[in-house]
């Protein structure tokens, strides 16, 4: 059963009519009248549209809404929809979770950067774990590149060059990844980019990366990922996206 605070995040996306009645469905435990569907709509900050015929589009819904005696339901293909579409039904817990990491998505000035954390918030609510965690530290990285190309080269440079003469100067953000992710963390602390904790943070962050990155027997949860997305939306993209 959805509550009405991952309820509110779902209906203000751009769904169809069908799927937000579905998802409205999910919030109720029993069957639900047409009435009951308005009113939790209405607290989710959604007003179902009066040209809508919520009989007829539930009706046409291909079973995925059953129609009873007591009211409307979601039957399981139902629920599986949902769950397809990244409804944590069975975990409304974690979706919750993802509701809090969107709120960080409006402080990514980026367009394209914020798509990318998006589509890894996506992965989170789905359950794709791995693919979350990859995907957000690609972002991650893509930014301080960009962040490093744009304003620290000269400095970077020099730095790489004191700690290994054979280094070539980088000119854009495709010559920074010629130096290994780990080493690149390395030099952004004694240039100023990042302090020593945050770079820490990082280095914690690439070994999860590593480790989700191929198969293996490392197992995660949604806590895990929750984390490892907060720490980068803090850190990396709220503060160099722009």
């Amino acid at each position: 059963m959805l509550d009405v605070t991952v309820l509110k995040e779902w209906l203000h996306r751009d769904l169809s009519s069908r799927e937000k009645l579905l998802l409205i469905l999910g919030a109720f435990d029993e069957p639900a009248k047409l009435d009951d569907i308005r009113d939790r709509a209405i607290q989710a900050g959604f007003r179902i549209p009066k040209k809508w015929n919520l009989s007829d589009i539930l009706g046409k819904s291909g079973g995925m809404a059953l129609r009873l005696p007591a009211g409307w339901e979601l039957s399981q293909s139902g629920k599986a929809h949902l769950q397809a579409m990244g409804v944590g039904l069975a975990n409304s817990a974690a979706v919750r979770i993802a509701v809090d990491l969107r709120g960080h998505l409006d402080k990514i000035k980026n367009a394209t950067t914020r798509a990318f954390v998006e589509e890894a918030i996506n992965c989170y609510e789905a359950g794709l774990h791995r693919s979350a965690i990859v995907m957000s530290w690609i972002a991650a990285v893509d930014v301080l590149y960009h962040e490093i190309a744009t304003h620290h080269l000269l400095a970077f440079n020099k730095e790489a060059k004191a700690v290994n003469v054979k280094w070539k100067d980088a000119v854009n953000a495709d010559g920074l990844s010629r130096m290994g992710e780990s080493d690149f963390l390395e030099r952004l602390v004694p240039i100023g980019v990042i302090g020593k904790n945050v770079k820490e943070e990082l280095q914690k962050a690439l070994k999860l990366r590593n480790g989700c990155g191929h198969p293996n027997s490392l197992k995660t949860g949604p806590n895990m990922v929750a984390s490892h997305i907060e720490m980068l939306l803090l850190n990396v993209f709220e503060t160099f996206s722009s």
